[in-house]
């Protein structure tokens, strides 16, 4: 799951929707750097990110992805699902996605201060200016955001061939999204009660 699918995870479990988008740039323990709701948000994103790469309908998903294309698939996926929630919006929200992302900004932004991670800070600025996450709907904004990701360095520089196999297996793939979701979706929400009851 990319960032679409962890604010809305967050919203649907009542977590911290800032706490969710720092998963991927706090190391350690976060109760050691952070209050403890914005630290079960980014637990709730590991643990998310976790059940998400090992779960069984991704694990049939990966052997479409051969060759060099094989090392990026968690990758790409986790872009393709952020894509699928942004098309079928409508199945796991009553709010447009344009309202949920106006009122994931607010929520977001009125926390922001300089001593977050400044990698994190540069992604807060692009992704709400640039309207990323309105943009998933479309499949060829996956590619774009695929081979943006790609000139991050010269491993990354293989990513870009992900995308024909989503765009060959879009039928497959697709089919798989709304039980995966689902299931991520519930997994997740215990997992929240859980912390909030620790």
């Amino acid at each position: 799951m990319n960032f679409l699918a962890h604010l809305h995870i967050a919203e649907q479990c009542h977590s911290h929707l800032m706490g969710n988008l720092l998963g991927d740039f706090v190391k350690g323990d976060p109760s050691k750097q952070y209050r403890s709701e914005i630290s079960n948000g980014i637990k709730l994103h590991r643990f998310v990110d976790r059940i998400t790469d090992h779960h069984s309908i991704v694990n049939e998903c990966k052997p479409l992805f051969t060759g060099v294309a094989r090392r990026f698939a968690p990758i790409a996926l986790d872009m393709f699902w952020d894509h699928c929630l942004a098309k079928h919006w409508q199945s796991f929200s009553d709010q447009p996605l344009d309202t949920f992302v106006r009122y994931a900004y607010s929520q977001v932004n009125e926390q922001i201060s300089e001593d977050l991670p400044s990698r994190f800070l540069l992604l807060h600025s692009r992704m709400w200016q640039g309207g990323w996450l309105q943009s998933y709907r479309e499949l060829q904004n996956i590619e774009f955001a695929l081979h943006r990701m790609s000139q991050r360095s010269p491993r990354m520089a293989d990513l870009t061939t992900t995308f024909e196999v989503l765009d060959n297996e879009y039928t497959e793939l697709e089919s798989k999204f709304s039980p995966l979701y689902q299931d991520v979706l519930a997994q997740a929400y215990q997992y929240h009660q859980q912390l909030m009851n620790s």
